[in-house]
Formats: C-alpha cells, structure tokens, sequence
C-alpha cells in the first residue's frame, strides 16, 4: 500500500541528488530489470535459513490476530507469501522470488490503541480480531518501541488524571483512541488523543507531565470525533503542543505527515520498495508522470527528478496540503498537486489531450476500481506501475488491464508486513 532506511543508507549511492539528476546513464543500453533480477537471486540465497529459528513469541497472538505468522521462521513466512503471490498472480506473468525484510520486528511506525473499560477500570489496547473487544497489549512485535511506550505511558497518565473511557455501548466517556506517528529518520513523534468532546480536561497539565516523561515527543494533538463509528479520526483538531505534524526522510526528500495523511508503516522497506518501482518504470527526463493515489506525495516526488513531469491526483485533502509543503521545502518545482478523484481527473485530462506516460498507482487495500482503470487506460500511458497489498484485489484489476490489452512485464512480492499474512505487490504492466 501507500511512507527510511538505516543500514542500507549508505549503500543508495546517491541515486538522487540535490541536482536531480540521477544515475540515467545505467538505463542506457540496459533492460532496467536486470539488477532486480540479480538482486532478486541475491535475496532468495539470503533468506535460506540454517536452522528453524522462530522469529517471535507473541503472547496476545491467538486474540489480537494481528500476527498470523509470528511463530513461523521468518524464511517459512517468507516462502508462503511468495507461493501464494504466485497462486494467484502466476498467469499474469513472472513472479519474481520475494523482497524480505533484513529486521521483521519493531517496523510499525503508526500505533493505534483503543481505551475502554473492563471490571471498572481503564484499559487500553488492541481490537480483538473481527470485534471491539479490546485486547490489553503490553509488548507489541511490530509496532516502534518508542511508540508502543508512550502508549503504556498515556494510560497511566489518563488514569492518574482521571480521564474517563469512552464506552461505545452508552456513549458515555471521553476518550476513545491514542494513535502515535514515528518518524524512522528524524525521530520525531506525534501523539493524538481523540476524544469525544473538545473539552479536555487539565490539557495543559496533561501535556506537561506526558513531555517529562517522553521528551522525544514532538506535537501532541487532539482530535475530537464524537460520531457512533468505526471510524478512529474525527473531522476537527486543536494543537495542544508542537507544530501540529510531524517530518520524516525517505529516499532523499524530506516529508510532512499529518495526523491522517497515508503514509507506508515501514519506513526501511518502504525506501526498497519505491527505488524497485523506479526502477521497474525506467523514467526518462522527457516523460510525464501521472501519481495516482499519491498521498502525501512521496512515489511522485522521488520519481521527478527523473521525470520531465509530475502529477500527483489524491482525493484527502489533508495528504494533498502536505504533498504541496512536501513539494516547496523539497525544491521540486516539476510536481503538481490535485485533490480529486483519480478516475475523474484522467477522464478531464483525457479531453485536454495532454499526455501521460507512465502511471504509478497505490490503491488502497480493496484495490482500484473498473471505473478508474477504464480511465488509465484511456490516456494511453506506455507503462504502469501497479503496487497493490493486496494480491486477491490485485488479480482482479490485472484481469480488467488484459482487457484492456495491458501485459504483466514483472511481478514482485515485497515483505512490507513482517509477521503478518499481508504482502505488498509491484507490477509493471505495458500496453501491447
């Protein structure tokens, strides 16, 4: 799905630099699929393990049901997400062996938690699978460590302060999440309460004595949602310290997240699987780059500088304020923003004749829509890049594309979500 990297930092190369330009020259005379080929070998050797070592033991596994796979060797993981990519993906074309994951523990930079209550006291924790019954978590395998503190922090402190649970039976209570944003390179953090009124009692004292205890914590926010939903955010927001947001470095560029912009939970995956995306659509200077989906911008802007052009379509507007800021501060004056329906935007596009080369598109969990590969299509682009986390959705669209006389080139599995069943999907698809 729709975000850095520490120990393979040093090893980008300076693919991207501040002058944009970028290592075109290895593209000349190249099929640019080469080095993922290669590479693709290089991690299959890797991930053969020697003995089965299991990777974690989760206490909350069978309740929480967020860690199908904790108690499976990492490699075993590994194989059954590549089978079952190639399951379902196989006869569209070649499967490639999957991209795992150097460290498939601690990657979750975005907590969510959920209070209630339970014998009269305040808990906090995890949905159990398929239900609002809350599972208390003291230890989580995938989520920050750094996060997973401050929200056993926060729960004393609401306790301490007398802050009351929201039941979602009454609709009595006042708090009703804590979501915690990291930043992977920068450190940053961002804590949002949401609650069910605006008033927060003591705010300012809450803040204060949660900073002396996580001074790492950049800007707190409250959110205040008080609609009977599943829905964690709510439409307002106060600033109760810091700046509001967040900034975190991927790929070079540095980017502005918001309390509910999308941004991929694991940052150090994240930047393999953005350079295998660029690498997959082999960008020219003269071409023009169509981001659907783009969020806060960050697919669209590490591939400008190997663009002529960029634009980035994105229905939230909160993501599309970011990718602007995200655009300025970067010094990247070949992107465009629009908060807009991509489907929609490519038909209006398509009336104006303009040309679009290359697509990348991210949907979101249940996968694109007919309506909108009708539109891509329509444009005519030499090339898209699908990146899908859901492979079922994914197979779906890939049959509309055929239609539409859109080949398959490559398909790479990506370990985006350690631990669990899911698994992040690439395809390159051309027009025959």
């Amino acid at each position: 799905m729709r975000p850095g990297k520490s120990s393979e930092a040093g090893n980008e190369k300076r693919r991207m630099t501040e002058s944009g330009k970028s290592g075109s020259k290895k593209r000349e005379g190249k099929d640019p699929l080469d080095s993922l080929r290669i590479g693709a070998v290089e991690e299959e050797k890797k991930m053969k393990p020697g003995p089965p070592v299991k990777t974690a033991n989760c206490t909350h596994r069978k309740r929480c049901g967020g860690c199908q796979y904790s108690e499976l060797p990492y490699a075993e993981q590994l194989g059954i997400k590549e089978k079952r990519v190639r399951r379902l993906l196989g006869a569209f074309g070649p499967v490639q062996p999957i991209v795992g994951a150097e460290e498939p523990l601690y990657y979750r930079n975005k907590v969510t938690a959920s209070f209630g209550f339970r014998n009269g006291k305040t808990i906090m924790g995890i949905y159990e699978q398929s239900t609002h019954k809350i599972v208390p978590i003291d230890h989580c395998l995938i989520q920050n460590r750094e996060a997973d503190r401050v929200t056993h922090i926060i729960r004393k402190l609401c306790i301490s302060f007398k802050l009351k649970a929201y039941d979602e039976a009454t609709g009595y209570g006042l708090l009703r999440h804590v979501m915690i944003r990291t930043a992977h390179r920068t450190g940053e953090i961002m804590v949002v309460l949401v609650t069910v009124s605006p008033i927060l009692p003591s705010a300012k004292n809450f803040v204060k004595a949660l900073r002396e205890r996580c001074p790492e914590i950049t800007t707190v926010i409250q959110n205040i949602n008080p609609q009977r939903t599943s829905m964690v955010l709510g439409p307002r927001e106060k600033v109760l310290f810091g700046k509001g947001y967040i900034e975190d470095v991927l790929c070079g560029l540095r980017f502005r997240i918001s309390s509910g912009s999308f941004y991929q939970v694991n940052p150090v995956q994240t930047e393999r699987l953005y350079q295998t995306a660029l690498a997959l659509a082999g960008l020219k200077k003269t071409e023009i780059v169509l981001d659907a989906y783009c969020g806060v911008g960050t697919i669209g802007m590490i591939a400008s500088q190997f663009a002529g052009e960029v634009i980035g379509v994105e229905l939230n507007g909160d993501a599309v304020r970011d990718a602007k800021v995200n655009a300025r501060q970067n010094q990247i004056d070949n992107i465009s923003f629009y908060a807009n329906d991509a489907g929609v935007f490519l038909d209006d596009l398509s009336r104006t004749g303009k040309r679009i080369d290359v697509i990348f598109m991210d949907p979101p969990r249940t996968g694109s829509t007919e309506a909108f590969i009708e539109s891509a299509c329509g444009v005519r682009p030499s090339r898209i890049v699908y990146i899908s986390c859901n492979p079922e959705t994914l197979a779906r669209d890939l049959r509309i594309f055929k239609r539409y006389r859109y080949k398959a080139e490559v398909i790479i599995p990506v370990d985006q979500f350690p631990l669990t069943e899911h698994v992040e999907t690439m395809v390159l698809l051309s027009r025959k």
